[in-house]
């Protein structure tokens, strides 16, 4: 299994990155949120990846937070959805987003997405219900493009304030990344949410 990825961002054809690490050129599909996040060609970048096996193919799917890896994975074992449902849904949507949207039995912001009808949107609601304490269990630390460690209530409670502010989730996660990006003394959402909002104005 490839949990991690380390190299340089050498190309961006989306949905597809090309990420070089020891000589070695990955294709790695991302979802557009991650690429809202991505930083400029020839810059390093951490992605955590999950990697698929099939008959007809070798898939590596990478995303810039952890709690999105953990959410994506619980995406694919619902029943009739794969791996390229579960990008979109993460596309359109952020981990936070739809894990409130699933725990408000939004079926109508489900089925605004492409692709998803009714029966999978009911079905998704009723399947991802019992395992968001698993992802909620599992991301409580996040790792950051830079591998360091910052803890993901942090960034969650601010994505989710500034979004019921009237921020898009990908405008409100790409400020966020960048903020954390360059300051590791932030220790709690108050002041995050602060300097994302001045960085916005």
């Amino acid at each position: 299994m490839i949990g991690q990825i380390r190299g340089v961002l050498v190309g961006k054809q989306p949905p597809e990155i090309l990420l070089e690490a020891n000589g070695i050129t990955y294709e790695i599909q991302v979802p557009m949120r991650t690429l809202y996040q991505l930083p400029e060609i020839g810059k390093s970048l951490l992605l955590h990846t999950h990697f698929v096996v099939r008959e007809d193919a070798q898939l590596l799917y990478g995303f810039f937070e952890a709690k999105d890896k953990v959410m994506f994975r619980a995406l694919i074992k619902v029943n009739g959805v794969g791996p390229k449902m579960a990008l979109a849904i993460l596309s359109n949507m952020a981990a936070d987003e739809f894990a409130h949207t699933v725990r408000s039995n939004n079926v109508s912001a489900l089925t605004n997405m492409p692709g998803v009808g009714k029966k999978t949107a009911e079905r998704l609601i009723i399947e991802m219900r019992d395992r968001l304490g698993e992802w909620e269990g599992a991301g409580t630390l996040v790792v950051s493009g830079e591998g360091r460690l910052a803890p993901s209530t942090i960034t969650r409670d601010a994505e989710t304030a500034l979004i019921s502010l009237g921020y898009k989730p990908q405008q409100a996660a790409h400020t966020i990344a960048l903020i954390l990006k360059d300051r590791e003394d932030i220790v709690d959402s108050e002041e995050l949410i602060r300097l994302a909002l001045k960085s916005m104005a």
